[in-house]
């Protein structure tokens, strides 16, 4: 089976302003790689914008409407210090929430094996109802509850390797049992969460925390011995992944040293739980990566790994 790649040309028209680590030009590494003969085989979509229904299942609608009326005409309105938002950032994020829905449609129905979302911005820190760390709607908590709702997921996981702690999808899932969420990170890091005693309601909650220097020993050893045993007790029915890539040794933000080999790694892991638990169904959602060169190569290796097992 086929791996499926959704983006849209609209990614580029969230301006977050000079200077930004943000920037439309992450998404135009991504395109770029991409656009290699090594990946003609992937089934490539523009991704639809995402639904306000589903939206709500994970951020209110006083939150939903609260966005999209301070959504400027012109300019930039900052929802915190690091999370501008430009007049073409509300269509942004409604398209990064539909390429997790659709993502979630292809892979649950047999369409492909599994997907890759190459959106920005990241969502991972939007908290249900607080924008933060340049995250506005929370993409891939959102897929997760879109599978429980429209395809009948009973336990859906979420895995992040982004450098930074995903408070946000952590608070979204912290009191529901049949939704798991992982993460390996920088600690003490922002935002200032993911401490090993963070468990959830009912150990759905497994947080890695990694040291500032720590490399691809550190990395595959909090793996091996914590996120993928805890990850095959879940048994999930969907495996999503947070696929940020600022752990990489050149990338500005982080003090973590990985190297493309060490994602390359983690897909094949998780690749292997995925197959064994989940029918092989992954979706794959891009979050932080802000060194461009860093950011293309981790995403080649990644998106070379997810199309090699879903032959």
């Amino acid at each position: 089976m086929a791996t499926l790649y959704l983006t849209h040309p609209c990614l580029v028209e969230h301006d977050t302003g000079p200077g930004h680590p943000e920037r439309p030009d992450r998404i135009r590494a991504v395109e770029k790689v991409l656009a290699h003969e090594t990946f003609d085989a992937l089934i490539r979509e523009e991704a639809p914008e995402g639904a306000e229904e589903d939206i709500a299942r994970v951020h209110p609608r006083a939150y939903i409407e609260a966005i999209k009326n301070v959504a400027p005409a012109r300019g930039l309105v900052y929802l915190d210090g690091d999370t501008p938002m430009s007049p073409g950032t509300l269509n942004v994020i409604l398209h990064a929430v539909g390429a997790g829905t659709r993502a979630v449609d292809a892979v649950m129905t047999g369409e492909v094996q599994n997907a890759f979302c190459g959106v920005r911005p990241p969502g991972h820190h939007a908290e249900p109802s607080r924008a933060m760390g340049f995250c506005i709607f929370n993409s891939a908590a959102i897929a997760a509850e879109y599978a429980r709702a429209k395809h009948g997921a009973e336990r859906v996981a979420v895995v992040d390797f982004d450098v930074h702690h995903g408070n946000g999808t952590q608070a979204a899932f912290w009191s529901e049992k049949n939704l798991f969420y992982a993460s390996s990170h920088q600690s003490p890091f922002y935002p200032g969460t993911g401490r090993t005693g963070e468990t959830g309601v009912a150990g759905n909650i497994v947080n890695a925390p990694l040291r500032a220097g720590d490399g691809g020993r550190e990395f595959r050893a909090a793996y091996k011995d914590l996120i993928l045993p805890s990850l095959v007790n879940f048994a999930p029915d969907l495996l999503i992944l947070s696929a940020g890539f600022d752990a990489h040794q050149e990338d500005p933000l982080a003090e973590i040293n990985l190297v493309e080999e060490d994602f390359s790694w983690v897909t094949y892991q998780l690749a292997e739980v995925a197959q064994k638990w989940s029918g092989g169904r992954i979706v794959s959602m891009l979050e932080g990566g802000y060194s461009l060169n860093g950011l293309a190569r981790s995403t080649a290796v990644h998106v070379a790994a997810l199309m090699d097992a879903g032959r």
